[in-house]
C-alpha cells in the first residue's frame, strides 16, 4: 500500500525538478553571449508509478502517480544544420584569405600611377628615343642612365614587396599548422571527456558545444567531414584521411622544401604523406604562396630577364660616343659559371644537368617563307612533353606562333638578325628551375637543317637538360646560346657599373660592314627604343604593352573574383548561422517565460507540501487525543 509519507516524497521530487529547471534557465541566460553555446532544456517525465500491472499485486488501485523526475537535460541542436555549416565554413575562410592577400598584391602594382614600373619603362623608352635624335650629346646619355636606374629601382621595389608578401604568407602557414594541431588535440581530448560523461549517464552538453565550436573553427582551416554513425565514437576526416577518431588524432608536420626555395611543405606526421588541401584557409595560403604570388614573381622575372636580354643584345653590338663596344647596358648574372651550362643538380659532385636559357639558330629566316618540310617538334610542357606539328604548307611565322600557343614552357621569336631564338620560361612545377630549356627534339628538319639549332633529327639528336654537355647536341657555326640566369633576376638586375663610371660608353650607333658607328648615328638608340612596340615575346605575351596589360588585368580579375565569392560565401554563412541562432540561440523573452512557468510550478509544489504537512500534523498530533 501507499506510504503515509509518500506525498512528502512526491513533493520533494517536484521541488528538485523545478529547481533544476530554474537552474538550467539561469545557465542559459548566463551564456546568452557565449560563442558556440546552445540553449538547454530540462525534459521532465512522470516518476514510475507505485504499482505496475501484475497478478501478484495487492487488491488496491494500481498506477498511483509519484510525481515527476528529470528525464534528461538536452541541448537544442540540429546536427544536419551543423554539418552544413561545417561543410560551408571552409569556403568562407578560403575566399576570405584570398581576398586579403590579393588586395595586398593589387596595391603593390600601383597601376596606373606615375610610380608604376610601366610609367618608368615609358620614360626609359623615351630617353632612348631622345638619344636617337641627339646621338652626340652627353645630356641625352645621362637621361638614359638615370631613367634606367629609376626603372631598376621600381623593379626591385615590386620584387621585394612580392617576396615580403610571400614570406608573410609562409609565416601564416606555419602559424595555421600549429593552430590546426592544437584544435585536433583539443577535439580528441573533448571526445574522451564526453565519452566518459556519457558512460556515467550524464548529459555533457557544454562539452559537446565546445567540441562543435572547435570543429567549426577547424573547418575554417581544412575541408572537414564529420562522421556520427557511432554515438560512442566521434570521427573527423579530410581528403579521405582520418584526422580524429575518438581520443586519437593525427597531427600535421611542416618542413622546408628545397625544391620550392625552402618554403614549407605540409605533411602528415604519421607517414610523411603530403596533405591534400582542398579548401579552407590552409589551401588558400598554399595556393597564394606557390601559385598566385609565385606566379606574379615569375611574371616579373620573365619581364625583367627578357627586357635586359633584348636591350643588351642591341647595346652589346653598338658603339658609344667614345667608340667603345661590347658593353651590356644591364648586368647579367648566370646561375652557374660553367660556360656549357653544366650543373650538379643532385649534389653528388658530378655534373648531371645543363642549364641553358636561350638558343639562337645559325640560319637567317623570313617569317613569310613557306617551309616545304613537315615534322613534329617535341617541347617541354608543365606536365610532360608537348608535341607541336608543322607542315609543308606552313610559313616560319606559323610555326613560331604554334610554338608560342602550344602551352610549352618555351617561347620562340626571330631575333634582329632573323635567326630563330628559343627561350625557356618559368616552370609551373616547383621541382624544375625557371628559365631552363629542358627538351628540344624534332622528327623532321625545322630545328635541324632549316633553322640550324639541332645537329640531327629524332631522339638521338635531341637536346635534353638531364645530362651534362647537352650543348654538344647543338649545331656549331653561327649558333649561340646563353646560360640560365641566377634565380629572380628582378631582384638583382643593375645598370652596368662601367656605364655609370663612363656614360660616354652608352651606345647610340650601329656599325656597318665591320666598321664602327659614326658619332652622329642614332640607329642603336632607335633600335632599343623600338623594342617598346615590337613583338619580342615576353613569356607568352607578344609585346611589353601586352605584358603589362595582362599582368594588371590578371591580378585585378583575381581580386574581383575573390571579392565576389567572399560576399557570396558570407551571405550563405550568415543565413545558416541565423537559422542556427533562431533554433539554438538563447532568447531572453523565451527564457523569462520558461522561468515564470517553473516559478509557478515550484510555488505550487511548495504549497502542496505545506498542505500535506498540515494533514500529517493533524494525524500525528491530534487523532486519539
Amino acid at each position: 500500500m501507499q506510504s503515509t509519507f509518500s506525498g512528502i516524497e512526491l513533493g520533494k521530487r517536484g521541488l528538485i525538478s523545478h529547481t533544476q529547471g530554474l537552474s538550467t534557465i539561469g545557465h542559459n541566460l548566463s551564456n546568452a553571449s557565449t560563442e558556440g553555446y546552445s540553449r538547454q532544456r530540462v525534459q521532465l517525465k512522470p516518476t514510475d508509478p507505485l504499482y505496475v500491472p501484475g497478478l501478484n499485486r495487492e487488491e488496491t488501485p494500481g498506477q498511483i502517480g509519484q510525481g515527476t523526475d528529470i528525464a534528461r537535460i538536452e541541448r537544442i541542436r540540429d546536427d544536419l544544420l551543423e554539418s552544413r555549416i561545417v561543410a560551408q565554413a571552409n569556403g568562407e575562410a578560403y575566399w576570405q584569405t584570398r581576398d586579403k592577400y590579393l588586395l595586398m598584391v593589387e596595391k603593390i602594382y600601383n597601376e596606373p600611377m606615375d610610380v608604376s614600373i610601366r610609367s618608368h619603362l615609358d620614360r626609359f623608352w623615351s630617353a632612348w628615343q631622345e638619344l636617337s635624335i641627339h646621338p652626340s650629346e652627353m645630356a641625352a646619355r645621362m637621361a638614359v642612365l638615370e631613367r634606367g636606374k629609376t626603372l631598376i629601382d621600381a623593379i626591385h621595389t615590386r620584387y621585394h614587396s612580392l617576396q615580403q608578401t610571400r614570406a608573410m604568407i609562409e609565416d601564416e602557414i606555419k602559424v595555421s599548422v600549429g593552430e590546426v594541431n592544437n584544435l585536433l588535440k583539443d577535439i580528441a581530448t573533448l571526445n574522451d571527456r564526453i565519452l566518459r560523461s556519457l558512460s556515467m549517464g550524464d548529459n555533457p552538453n557544454d562539452l559537446m558545444d565546445r567540441r562543435d565550436l572547435l570543429v567549426e573553427k577547424l573547418s575554417g582551416y581544412l575541408e572537414v567531414t564529420v562522421e556520427r554513425r557511432d554515438p560512442d565514437e566521434f570521427i573527423l576526416h579530410t581528403g579521405g584521411y582520418h584526422i580524429v577518431q575518438g581520443s586519437k588524432y593525427q597531427t600535421l608536420g611542416i618542413e622546408g622544401d628545397p625544391r620550392n626555395e625552402g618554403y614549407s611543405r605540409i605533411f602528415w606526421q604519421r607517414d610523411g604523406e603530403d596533405v591534400r588541401l582542398r579548401g579552407g584557409k590552409l589551401a588558400a595560403l598554399v595556393e597564394l604562396r606557390d601559385g598566385d604570388v609565385r606566379g606574379e614573381i615569375q611574371n616579373l622575372d620573365t619581364f625583367t630577364l627578357n627586357f635586359i636580354d633584348l636591350v643588351n643584345e642591341i647595346h652589346r653590338v653598338g658603339y658609344g660616343l667614345n667608340q667603345k663596344t661590347g658593353n651590356d647596358f644591364f648586368t647579367e648574372y648566370p646561375s652557374i659559371n660553367n660556360l656549357a651550362g653544366n650543373y650538379d643538380r643532385n649534389g653528388d659532385g658530378a655534373y648531371d644537368s645543363s642549364y641553358i636559357f636561350r638558343i639562337n639558330g645559325s640560319r637567317t629566316l623570313n617569317p613569310q617563307d613557306i617551309l616545304g618540310i613537315s615534322g613534329e617538334l617535341i617541347l617541354p610542357g608543365p606536365k610532360g612533353n608537348i608535341r607541336v606539328p608543322y607542315h609543308a604548307t606552313d610559313t616560319v611565322g606559323d610555326v613560331i606562333q604554334r610554338i608560342n600557343t602550344s602551352g610549352a614552357e618555351i617561347t620562340a621569336r626571330l631575333d634582329r638578325d632573323g635567326k630563330l631564338s628559343l627561350k625557356g620560361t618559368p616552370s609551373a612545377d616547383v621541382a624544375f628551375p625557371d628559365f631552363v630549356i629542358r627538351h628540344l627534339e624534332d622528327t623532321g628538319q625545322f630545328l635541324v637543317g632549316y633553322s640550324g639549332i639541332l645537329r640531327q633529327s629524332g631522339p638521338e639528336g635531341a637536346f635534353d637538360w638531364g645530362k651534362s654537355d647537352a650543348v654538344f647536341s647543338l649545331q656549331g657555326g653561327g649558333l649561340s646560346y646563353a646560360v640560365a640566369p641566377l634565380s629572380h633576376p628582378s631582384g638583382w638586375i643593375e645598370v652596368n657599373r662601367a656605364l655609370v663610371l663612363e656614360p660616354a660608353s652608352i651606345v647610340a650607333s650601329l656599325g656597318t660592314a665591320g666598321r664602327p658607328g659614326q658619332v652622329g648615328d642614332g640607329s642603336a638608340a632607335l633600335a632599343i627604343a623600338s623594342l617598346r612596340n615590337h613583338p619580342v615575346m615576353i613569356g607568352k605575351k607578344t609585346t611589353f604593352d601586352d605584358y603589362f596589360a595582362d599582368a594588371v588585368a590578371g591580378i585585378g580579375l583575381k581580386g574581383e573574383q575573390a571579392e565576389i565569392m567572399l560576399r557570396t560565401q558570407q551571405q550563405i554563412m550568415k543565413d545558416l548561422r541565423d537559422m542556427r541562432e533562431s533554433l539554438s540561440g538563447v532568447n531572453i523573452d523565451e527564457e523569462v517565460a520558461e522561468m515564470i512557468k517553473f516559478q509557478h510550478g515550484y510555488a505550487a509544489v511548495a504549497r502542496f507540501i505545506s498542505e500535506f504537512t498540515r494533514m500529517l500534523d493533524t494525524i500525528i498530533n491530534r487523532i486519539g487525543v
